[in-house]
């Protein structure tokens, strides 16, 4: 029997995988294979080598070791996975949304790769960011709509009981299935990738080392090298919050039961996500907003969530922030100028930095602000050869403009052309309504010395929210005063983020409002919102039939 020692594995399928490969070894009688240990007891016949099992673990991307051995099997760049030695060599630091991008639009073009992650496979948006609040967000929808809705007067309502260990039980099967399949799975079955499991510091502009989870070190030099290494929850220097067990937005996704009463530090987006996700599954919710609810957005969006969050319940201080916080092992107890406020949790929401400090960057010559690593817009980094992508840099921090940017510096580092055009990027805030936006507000233009002229629809005027009989929000259309050309489009509605993509491919085709005005949209859906708001520009859509053109 030998005994192996297996890292890497993030579920029990990652198991059946490892065991799959080992039972096809020659030799091989018998595997047993454990996710939770760790481990893999492999019955073999006499004379089977034991570096056959772990170079056959090894190329599925995890790291095996003999249980009484302490050095790890051969990983990296000395094991080829079947590659073509001759290409260029690419080192990929992350295996989140900007990072798997690059790896794999680099290994399309024909380089091999080498991908690097000290922790779980995947980042921040399948495992602890986008993927898991999203389902949280849906369950607490379902649950408002249970307890409240507009048709209550014909349907029956009652307030539901809540499991949230069982809510956050089906939520981390969906995340597992997720990273197994668009992460773990790919980056195991692919010939031009091998994984490190291992933390990545750079020596030079063509090398690094890596400090491996399971101990040792090994170098690895490139062609090339991405940097996607994303970015964590900030801690705010309030006095006293570092000694307190406060929640941060991956903290609160796993909690398996729901605070009588939570407050919130923060007023941006994942703040009010969750903020709203906890109110509506039971929690007495208070957010802090150190100035306004999306202080970053035109202030008519936020005013309008403020109106939705307050109507629910929410209560909001704004112009308030902590000027202390402690905890006695059951309660939060925060200081403010409105007063003390106490809580059974805490969740700080307060902004995001990058995990750039590991990697030695300033010794090599990257630039990096506030953490951010600066990049052009070929995606490259002030050091030639040496590309980043996603929230680890000074981009926008959304995983889809991630992985656009991971996919054009791939283009880039294997001898092509691509830029990352962001000018029409649109952006999405699950709350309930939504707020979706895309190019500029009315304010950057006039900044930008545009003369614009806008408009503003109320919902009452969409059919598609008066069968609803949801009509809180709005949908603005800026444009450019002579020509009429859009600039850009802030909403405000149940479905914003189904809506936006419509204006993202109006301004990419540089269309004028009379023109979308003229456009056919189908009747009594959302979108067709966007075509009445730029009706507006030349009548009164309130003396317009229901579904006149």
């Amino acid at each position: 029997m030998i005994e192996l020692n297996v890292s890497g594995m993030t579920c029990d399928r990652c198991a059946d995988h490892v065991r799959e490969a080992l039972e096809k070894l020659p030799g091989v009688q018998s595997v047993e294979v454990s996710y939770p240990q760790g481990t893999a007891s492999v019955a073999v016949d006499p004379g089977t080598p034991a570096s056959a099992l772990t170079f056959a673990v090894t190329r599925l991307g995890y790291q095996a070791r003999l249980a009484n051995s302490e050095t790890p099997s051969p990983t990296g760049a000395s094991v080829s996975k079947g590659r073509d030695e001759d290409a260029p060599h690419i080192a990929v630091i992350g295996s989140g949304g900007a990072a798997m991008a690059a790896a794999l639009k680099a290994a399309e073009r024909g380089a091999r790769i080498t991908l690097i992650e000290r922790g779980t496979l995947g980042g921040t948006c399948v495992n602890t960011g986008c993927v898991p609040s999203k389902i949280m967000i849906r369950a607490a929808h379902i649950a408002h709509l249970r307890k409240e809705s507009p048709f209550d007067a014909g349907l029956s309502a009652q307030a539901p009981v809540v499991d949230r260990a069982q809510l956050l039980r089906q939520q981390l099967g969906r995340v597992e299935e997720l990273r197994d399949a668009k992460y773990a799975g790919i980056l195991r079955d692919h010939p031009a990738i091998t994984v490190l499991h291992g933390e990545a510091r750079f020596v030079d502009a063509r090398s690094l080392t890596v400090e491996l989870n399971e101990g040792g070190a090994q170098t690895v030099r490139f062609d090339r090298a991405f940097i996607g290494t994303g970015a964590r929850p900030t801690e705010p220097p309030v006095p006293g919050l570092a000694e307190t067990p406060y929640l941060t937005s991956t903290s609160a996704l796993e909690l398996d039961t729901l605070p009588e009463r939570l407050i919130v530090i923060g007023a941006s987006v994942v703040a009010l996500e969750l903020a709203q996700a906890f109110a509506r599954l039971g929690s007495r919710v208070t957010v802090l907003a150190r100035s306004r609810v999306l202080s970053q957005e035109d202030p008519a969006v936020g005013e309008a969530v403020e109106a939705a969050f307050r109507r629910e319940g929410i209560e909001i201080l704004k112009q308030t922030q902590a000027s202390e916080v402690s905890h006695d092992g059951q309660l939060f107890t925060l200081q403010t100028h409105a007063g003390t406020l106490q809580a059974e949790q805490l969740l700080v929401a307060s902004g995001r930095t990058p995990n750039t400090e590991a990697l030695n960057l300033a010794s090599i010559g990257v630039e990096t602000a506030r953490g951010a690593i600066l990049v052009d817009e070929h995606l490259q980094t002030t050091v030639p050869g040496l590309y980043a992508a996603g929230d680890c840099t000074d981009q926008p921090e959304y995983v889809y403009v991630a992985a656009a940017g991971g996919s054009r510096a791939a283009i880039n580092m294997t001898g092509g052309e691509a830029t990352l055009d962001l000018s029409a990027m649109p952006a999405v805030i699950f709350t309930d309504p939504q707020v979706a936006t895309v190019g500029l507000t009315e304010a950057e233009a006039l900044e930008q010395g545009f003369s614009v002229e806008s408009r503003v629809l109320e919902l009452a005027n969409v059919p598609r929210a008066l069968v609803n009989f949801d009509t809180g929000g709005f949908i603005k259309l800026v444009a450019e005063r002579d020509t009429g050309r859009l600039l850009g489009v802030q909403a405000v509605a149940g479905e914003a983020g189904e809506l936006i993509q419509t204006a993202v491919l109006a301004l990419r085709a540089r269309m004028t409002v009379q023109a979308i005005g003229d456009e056919l949209f189908p009747y009594l859906t959302m979108v067709e919102g966007i075509k009445l708001c730029a009706q507006t520009f030349t009548k009164d859509v309130t003396q317009l039939s229901c579904c006149a053109g």
